[in-house]
């Protein structure tokens, strides 16, 4: 089981990183992103200290620490320009906080994100059959959320993925102990997606090559 969109204290999540690995590695998961929200006002205040704490646990621990950022609610007019500073200053994952129907997310974003440098576009919403296509072109992958409420719309995000072939992946966007999701409910979220175990495979597999 793969995680690749998690928040530490250095955000709004609960734990410290050290105490969010250890977490996840005892639910059986095997890397973890950790992706704390950001924006222009705190990347260089953050990314540094995830960068650094998982250096020092990825050289302890059978569970890879995958540092990156989520970029939330961003004006679309500048995630580009921010994924570039986010990879320049050593991000190995980068994800955007997608136009999830629970939030005031400003209408662009999915679009914004699909043009920049990132990996993951999170919770997409009700996201547009174009905008899935531009995603199966560019490559960025589409998240199936186990996340309250970006839930809703997993269904529509998953059947226009596999219409257009775009990748997916699942992640819990934990932001305290009760979120993080073990591998049996995984399954049960890619399922009631309208999934089927193969996809859950393929998206472990598509989680796997953002992995260091």
């Amino acid at each position: 089981m793969i995680d690749l969109h998690t928040h530490s204290i250095y955000s709004d999540g609960a734990l410290i990183p050290s105490e969010l690995v250890r977490r996840a590695e005892v639910k059986g998961i095997k890397a973890i992103g950790v992706t704390d929200h950001t924006d222009a006002s705190n990347l260089d205040f953050v990314l540094p200290r995830i960068i650094a704490v998982a250096k020092q646990l990825n050289a302890v621990n059978a569970i890879v620490m995958v540092p990156g950022v989520e970029l939330t609610h961003v004006p679309p007019s500048h995630l580009a320009g921010l994924a570039d500073k986010a990879r320049s200053l050593g991000a190995h994952l980068i994800v955007v906080h997608g136009e999830s129907i629970v939030e005031p997310v400003a209408p662009g974003t999915n679009r914004a994100a699909l043009d920049a440098d990132v990996d993951i576009l999170a919770h997409p919403g009700l996201i547009s059959e174009q905008d899935v296509a531009m995603a199966a072109a560019k490559g960025v992958m589409l998240e199936i959320s186990g996340r309250k409420g970006h839930c809703l719309t997993n269904g529509h995000v998953a059947r226009l993925a596999k219409a257009y072939g775009a990748r997916l992946v699942l992640d819990s966007d934990a932001h305290a102990p009760t979120d993080l999701i073990d591998e049996e409910m995984a399954r049960a979220i890619v399922m009631g997606a309208g999934l089927t175990m193969d996809d859950f495979h393929q998206m472990q597999e598509n989680a796997r090559s953002l992995v260091p």
